[in-house]
């Protein structure tokens, strides 16, 4: 199946109709999408398993960013990674990230437009605010895309690429209008909406939940409008006082209930997809958990600050804290001292606290935490509480979330008093803590977040320290490698100028390196 029907003749993604029906089997995803049709389903059918899909590309689609962002690196009993480790790719790579973006907004494009229907207003809404997450993504990693034209079917089969600044102002649109119908009598109304407790992998149906996962979402797309305050300049006539009064009268993510997580019954014979991925599937080995282990840079980081959350993270060779080992980012193979059975392994936020049982993930208290730590810190009036206070949360939930304690965040803070990657109130604190913090604690579980908090932060510090944040992630060591810095963006897929040639030739000349999100003015 070309990716042009996969995605434009709005034809249903295989991660998706593969499932079919999730009363019988939500787990099923080897079925052919070709014998599943449009009339076949409905918004109670396609919400689980379109949620599930979700949860999977967020917690297994960037692997190279984990390893780009200094978290990951290759085990030195591998060969390099070649483009993922020199930064030097063609069109093909890491397109998977994509074709599953856009096959999963698809999904719920035909949920939203199947609802919108038949009335089944909290179906819609929650269609609108998972494709505003999808696509706020795809513009975030590819700038211009397809999207008023897309998922129109063979009467637009080659849609027009739309500029990213455009898109984001039509995905503030989409969550007004997905608020206000969840709002609405429509939403309760379980004729319309039926089964939604239970198709609601995420909330259960509580709109006041997805009216704060919306608000959220809203308030991280308004820190990538050039760090919000100054949006107007990547956006012009963006009312970012507006957003703020938005945000602020109808809540956000705040505590761990309202996080978007979702457990459909993951246990260890149908794990949790980053455990699944990255430490030991159901046949009792991991599609990538020989290859991946712990980046030189994020170990001596995370035990620089006696952070215990590196156990969370990390698996020690030898089981203690002292022993937890990582290698350089492109380290070339051959070293004995870098075989993979002496470096610490992944565990990741997947085995914390349940292992394989553990929820999954699409957006967390943790990461709301932060962003209202940073609006406030730059001055937007998103919250009563001090950025400090705000931070004091974020570091604490970050704690809790990964199974340690509250107990234990508060001695972790006390104990790197006037160190500004952990201290705000030390010198040179303040944004760069936030941010330090945030890179401390989205480890496996939001890194393109990590990523987009790079290209577009602004801040500089009068004293850059020796371990930190700023300058930047580890550049990888790899011979074959040339470049001093890391890409901005990926570059759009092969298959789009095999079928769409026109619209995305009209993009001119991509390069990783000098192509910019529109956002990213640093």
């Amino acid at each position: 199946m070309k990716l042009k029907k996969i995605i434009y003749l709005a034809s249903f993604s295989f991660l998706l109709l593969a499932m079919g029906s999730c009363k019988k089997e939500k787990f099923d995803i080897n079925a052919n999408p070709d014998d599943v049709t449009d009339v076949s389903v409905n918004p109670q059918v396609l919400l689980p398993a379109a949620q599930q899909v979700t949860s999977d590309i967020v917690a297994t689609n960037f692997t190279f960013l984990q390893m780009w962002m200094g978290y990951w690196a290759r085990s030195g009993s591998y060969q390099s990674l070649g483009e993922i480790e020199t930064y030097k790719f063609a069109n093909d790579f890491q397109v998977g990230v994509w074709n599953n973006l856009y096959s999963n907004a698809n999904n719920y494009h035909i949920m939203m437009t199947k609802a919108k229907a038949s009335g089944a207003a909290f179906y819609e809404a929650v269609g609108r605010i998972m494709k505003t997450h999808n696509f706020q993504m795809l513009v975030d990693i590819y700038n211009n895309v397809p999207y008023f034209e897309a998922f129109q079917g063979t009467a637009i089969p080659t849609p027009k690429y739309d500029k990213g600044a455009d898109i984001y102002k039509d995905l503030f649109k989409q969550l007004d209008t997905a608020i206000a119908l969840l709002k609405s009598p429509a939403a309760a109304d379980l004729s319309l909406n039926p089964e939604k407790a239970t198709a609601d992998l995420v909330y259960a149906g509580n709109t006041t939940n997805w009216i704060k996962f919306a608000n959220t979402l809203r308030l991280r797309m308004i820190m990538h409008l050039h760090n919000g305050i100054n949006a107007t300049q990547v956006v012009p006539g963006f009312d970012i006082a507006e957003q703020v009064g938005k945000i602020t009268s109808e809540g956000f993510m705040t505590t761990a209930a309202e996080s978007a997580h979702l457990n459909p019954g993951f246990s260890g014979s149908k794990p949790q997809p980053f455990y699944r991925r990255y430490v030991t599937n159901e046949n009792g080995t991991g599609s990538q958990n020989d290859v991946v282990r712990a980046n030189e840079y994020a170990i001596e980081y995370y035990k620089y600050d006696g952070d215990p959350r590196i156990n969370r993270f990390y698996v020690s060779p030898n089981g203690t804290t002292a022993g937890q080992k990582g290698i350089p980012f492109g380290q070339p193979s051959g070293d004995d001292n870098f075989i993979g059975s002496k470096l610490s392994t992944v565990r990741g936020p997947g085995y914390s606290p349940n292992g394989a049982a553990s929820r999954a993930w699409i957006m967390t208290n943790v990461e709301s935490l932060f962003l209202q730590a940073e609006a406030k810190q730059r001055g937007l009036n998103i919250s009563t509480s001090t950025p400090k206070a705000l931070l004091t949360s974020a570091i604490r939930e970050s704690f809790v979330w990964l199974g340690l304690t509250s107990a234990q965040a508060d001695s972790y803070i006390a104990g790197n008093a006037t160190y500004e990657d952990v201290d705000i109130d030390a010198a040179g604190g303040g944004l760069f803590t936030i941010l330090s913090q945030k890179w401390f604690a989205l480890n496996g579980i939001a890194v393109y977040e990590i990523w987009t908090d790079f290209r577009r932060t602004d801040y500089v510090l009068g004293d850059t320290p020796n371990i930190g944040y700023d300058p930047g992630p580890p550049i990888s060591v790899d011979p074959g490698n040339s470049s001093t810095v890391i890409p901005r963006r990926l570059l759009y897929p092969q298959n789009e100028y095999n079928y769409n040639a026109a619209n995305v030739g009209a993009q001119g000349t991509i390069n990783q390196f000098t192509g910019r999100i529109f956002w990213d003015l640093n």
